[in-house]
Formats: C-alpha cells, structure tokens, sequence
C-alpha cells in the first residue's frame, strides 16, 4: 500500500519510518513537520546533539560519506524513506541502494539518488542545466590546479572568464570557500581558500563570470501529488505535478544568505521565465518534494544559478508567510500528500549569527526581540557556535516586505548569543 494512503504508528510495527541525512536547522524543520503528521523519525548526522537530533524519535551519528557505514545504517532501521538534507552524503551509496536495497531492504530516496547526485557537485548540476537543458547561466569553466585556474581566467586555447569572476569549490555549501575575484592579485588567495574550506577538502573548483545582475532569488519549486486535491485522477495515477511558491528575495554576502523576504516584486516576463528554468531543472532531477531554485534576474532576463533539491536556507521565511510552510511542504509532497503553496502575509527573515567561538552558548534579549511587532525566532539549538554561524533566524510580517524586512532586522539585531 502506497504512503499516501496509510501512515502509521511511530515506535510500533506499523510506524511509517522516516530517515533524515542531516539534521540542521532545516532538517529539525523537517523532523517536526513529518512528525506531525504521524511518521516515526530517525535523524543522522557527523556530530552529536545537531538541531534535528533534539526532535528525532531517534539518532545517529556517522560518518556521512562513508558508504558502508550509510548502508549498514539503512539496513538496520528499515526506513520506508532516506531524505538527504545536506549533500555532503556519499551519494555513489544511495544510487547503489536506490537500485538494489540495503540488506535486502529497499527505501525510497527523496527525491532521487541521481537527484542527490547531480546537486552534490556543482559540475554536476551546471552541466546539466547548460549543456543538456540548455539553460542561460554565468559563463563557467572547471580548473583542478592554480595554474589551469588561470588559464581559464585569462584564457589560453579558448577564451578566458575575465575578471571580475567567482571562485567556488565543486562541493561546498553555505558559501565555504567562494571568492570573489576582481584583479589577477587575488586569484592565489581565492585558489588557497578554495582549498581549505571545500566540502571534502582540496579538489576541483568552478570559475564563474559575475553577472550583473538586480537582484537574486529563490524559486521554491514542489513536486507533488494531486497539489490541493484538485486533480484527484493525477492522484490516482500517481502523476507528479509541479507547483510554485511565490518567489523569495534574498541578500547572500560570500555566497551565505543574510536575510529574505516573501514576496519579491518581479516583472510578469520575469517571473514566467524563473518558473519555466525551475519547472525545467526539477522535472529532469525527478522525485516528489522541494526544491530550491536559486535565480539571478536583471529586468526580463533570468540565468539558472543553482539548485537544491530540499528546503532552502532563504525559505525559512515561509515560516511566517505561507499557509504551509516550506518544511511542512517537503513532508507532505514526500508522503504523496496534498500540497498548499498560498501566500498568506507578506515577511521577511534575518539570521542570528553564533558572534563568538564557544560551546553551550546563551542569548539574551529573546524577550525584548519578540517585542517587534508580528515578530518570532527559531533559535536552532546549535551545540557550538562560530562568530558567522547561522544560530537562528528572526522572521516577521507586515503589510510590506520593505517594513517586513526592517522588523526581521531589528528583531535578530536585539538577539545577543553570550558565553553560557
């Protein structure tokens, strides 16, 4: 019988089984919505006590890209399905239990091992959207040394990037180890930093021409079945429609992201053609749940910059201004469940950095930021904090993003993280 049709009891043998691989911020998210809705869930992660692991019926803490270690894992708790929520994962592993089982058990892979994959390695992903789906993007080229960096920036057999240009390992997240370059003077200092701070260490960077654009956003993009229940034979067929959220502006400040607000004013042509590249990229990836388009827009013109196929870090303002917010979408859309994506007040989110290097931190003025109007906080519970470490978020709503935007603002700047 289908998930759609049956959930069952968590901690008993008919618990519906669900696998988080990865439990931040976004996945604790995840942990609680799927639990509302009666699923039983395990949480994963490299270190103890992460955010997820708080909420998780249970917990584990793995190596996460140690395959064998992954596949035991998956063996062992029988889960109905394993949702990545980071791509730090060792995603040869899931392609293999995809298609063959773990100790004769064969989960689903939310929402799918290729789509995993592909989103993991920036190579992966950008090749698929400009050279197979034949998307705009930035001008790119890939360098596995300093001296082919160059070359691909000053140009050699073929034509060079330029400056100003970025600098991004093939697999890292939240900005770690993006540069931008803006003369040859900085190209040694971008090529070291890309060294330290990639995902998996020293490796393979992409170089990026800068694109002028006016602003960036995120296009959440759920696949689901039968959206609000209004296809009922889509349902039945289990055909997976696509469906959109209204577009999320955001700020990133070295590839990180700062602050976003819901809605972002957009052209019509604009808007159309983000949602025709979102529709494009996800329908190839495949699967049922979220996903986060990232976009660069000037006027009517749209390039792909990224994608990841789960909850975005800037969606955390749904939160405040959906019916559902993204979390909740991603459980229902992955349980085959009908989805909602209305808009229901305009706001806006701003991130509660760690400010300081310590363990078992305390923040105070949490009553005098609730004090802003329409305002809440999602401090994530984050056993060490660094002084640029997303530690929670402030979200508010308005009558305006411009007023939802300066509430979020206020409300995170009156957040103080102290030593515990």
């Amino acid at each position: 019988m289908s998930i759609a049709k049956r959930i069952g009891t968590p901690l008993s043998p008919s618990a519906t089984r669900v696998m988080l691989l990865g439990c931040g911020e976004l996945g604790k998210e995840v942990i609680i919505a799927l639990q509302r809705l009666g699923c039983e869930v395990i949480g994963v992660d490299r270190y103890p006590d992460a955010p997820g692991m708080q909420v998780a019926h249970r917990s584990h803490v793995i190596s996460m890209t140690d395959g064998e270690a992954l596949r035991e894992l998956i063996a062992r708790e029988k889960p109905a399905l394993v949702v990545p929520e980071i791509e730090a994962i060792a995603t040869a592993t899931l392609v293999e239990i995809e298609r063959d089982g773990a100790g004769g058990h064969r989960p689903e892979i939310i929402p799918t091992a290729r789509a995993a994959q592909l989103t993991m390695n920036r190579e992966g992903i950008r090749r698929l959207a400009a050279e197979e789906l034949g998307l705009a993007t930035s001008p790119y080229q890939f360098a596995d040394t300093l001296a082919e960096l160059r070359a691909a920036i000053d140009g050699s057999d073929k034509p060079g990037i330029g400056y100003p240009c970025v600098i991004k390992p093939v697999m890292s997240s939240s900005g770690k180890g993006q540069s931008l370059v803006k003369s040859a003077a900085g190209v040694q200092q971008a090529w070291d930093y890309s060294q330290a701070a990639g995902r998996v260490g020293a490796g393979r960077v992409i170089v990026e021409g800068f694109i002028d654009f006016d602003y960036e956003i995120t296009q959440l993009t759920v696949r689901a079945l039968g959206a609000s229940g209004a296809n009922p034979t889509a349902r039945a067929s289990g055909e997976v429609e696509t469906f959109f959220c209204d577009p999320i502006g955001h700020v990133q400040v070295n590839g990180d992201y700062v602050e976003s607000w819901q809605p972002m004013a957009m052209t019509p042509t604009a808007l159309q053609k983000s949602r025709d590249i979102a529709r494009a990229v996800t329908s190839n990836l495949g699967g049922r749940g979220i996903f986060g388009v990232e976009l660069f827009v000037k006027g009517d013109q749209v390039w792909f910059s990224e994608v990841s196929p789960r909850p975005h870090d800037t969606g955390l303002v749904t939160l405040a201004t959906q019916r559902l917010s993204e979390f909740e979408l991603h459980a229902r859309a992955i349980l085959g469940l009908p989805v909602d994506t209305t808009l229901r007040r305009p706001g806006a989110s701003a991130v509660v950095y760690g400010g300081l290097d310590e363990k078992g931190i305390a923040f105070e003025g949490v009553a005098e930021a609730l004090q802003v109007p329409e305002s809440d906080l999602r401090l994530f519970g984050k056993p060490e904090s660094f002084l640029k470490r997303r530690m929670g978020v402030a979200v508010a709503n308005a009558d305006t993003t411009d007023e939802a935007r300066r509430r979020a603002k206020l409300a995170a700047s009156r957040v103080r993280p102290v030593r515990g």
